[in-house]
């Protein structure tokens, strides 16, 4: 082999070597950032790129990824000097690699020593309840308070969390019993409030009874009071009619008045539950006699050729029978009085 195959050989691999050594692929989710002599030049970005070989260097590889830091526990001290023990995470992605590689020194421990100091200034400025119950209000200032500090390094700071908020175990015994006492509170409120409820709803109903029977007792007494009226018409009736009968001259309609009156009477008289003895006249044949004329006045009131009116007499046929009418009238009506001027006897025990 000659001196100029040899010569053109060495100037082959010398070339394949130069192409080699420039050769840069960056994969996926980096960024890596060229170096001139020492100096920022450009960013290269995901896929095959060249470089000059003894100049130019790969400076940094950065991960474009959305990274995740554990803030480690601290003790934080609250604003009603509470001690309390505090984590969390802290989710950031870096968007400018030059800026996140040249403007700060380890990009990491600056962003997670940010966090941790923030989260002491923010958590010192509430209470232990706020702190316990307002989480998202905590992340949320956080958030806004890391992202605007990390922002001239190239880095979004996408979300905070805190995970794990630890009093004191003498402070959570005392949050226990007062929960316990907040909740018996709630316990006794709710069963006065049921009780209270109750007893309205009980004056309710009694009360309504007391309405319903009050409405009973007007409508009763209404009807009552119709009864009576009723009652007291007919009898107004009954007496005018029998007065007109008296009127006109027919002694039958006394008879039939007085009969009433008298079996009511005697009616009354059995029926008293302090009655000892029952009183009767010696002479039965007096009511007899009446019961024998309330007869005679319903035969003469609807007997007959039909021409007499209601409550009046009878028209006389002639005089003979008319005065032999009139004279036992007249006898009855004394045999009557006889009886009832006579002394009663003892009729027997009730």
């Amino acid at each position: 082999m000659s001196g100029v195959a040899i010569f053109v050989l060495i100037l082959v691999a010398i070339a394949v070597a130069f192409v080699y050594m420039g050769t840069v692929i960056v994969p996926q989710g980096y960024n890596y950032t060229v170096e001139r002599l020492g100096r920022y030049t450009s960013t290269l970005s995901p896929g095959f790129s060249l470089i000059i070989p003894f100049i130019d260097r790969v400076g940094a590889k950065r991960n474009m990824m959305e990274s995740v830091l554990d803030i480690p526990s601290q003790e934080v001290i609250t604003k009603d000097n509470a001690q309390v023990k505090v984590d969390g995470v802290v989710f950031y992605q870096v968007l400018d690699a030059s800026r996140a590689t040249y403007e700060v020194n380890n990009l990491e421990y600056a962003i997670l020593n940010l966090a941790m100091t923030n989260t002491r200034t923010v958590m010192g400025g509430m209470d232990l309840d706020e702190l316990l119950s307002q989480r998202d209000k905590i992340n949320a200032q956080l958030l806004n308070v890391v992202d605007d500090a990390t922002r001239p390094w190239g880095v979004k700071v996408t979300r905070i969390e805190i995970k794990d908020i630890q009093p004191p175990m003498d402070l959570v015994d005392s949050m226990a019993r007062q929960m316990k006492a907040e909740r018996e509170k709630r316990a006794v409120i709710l069963e006065a409030e049921g009780e209270r409820q109750s007893q309205i709803l009980q004056a309710e109903g009694r009360k309504q009874a007391l309405v319903l029977d009050a409405e009973g007792r007007r409508e009763a007494a209404f009807r009552d009071a119709e009864a009576r009226e009723r009652e007291a018409e007919a009898e107004a009736n009954a007496t005018a009619s029998v007065s007109q009968a008296i009127a006109e001259g027919n002694l039958q309609a006394v008879n039939y008045f007085v009969a009433g009156k008298y079996v009511e009477a005697l009616k009354e008289v059995a029926s008293a539950p302090n009655s000892k003895l029952i009183m009767v006249p010696l002479e039965a044949s007096s009511i007899i006699g009446s019961i024998a004329g309330v007869g005679e006045l319903v035969r003469e009131t609807f007997g007959g050729d039909g021409s007499g009116g209601k409550g009046g007499a009878i028209p006389r046929k002639n005089k003979k029978s008319e005065s032999g009418a009139t004279n036992k009238t007249k006898e009855e009506t004394s045999r009557g009085d006889d009886s009832l001027a006579s002394p009663p006897m003892p009729w027997g025990q009730s």
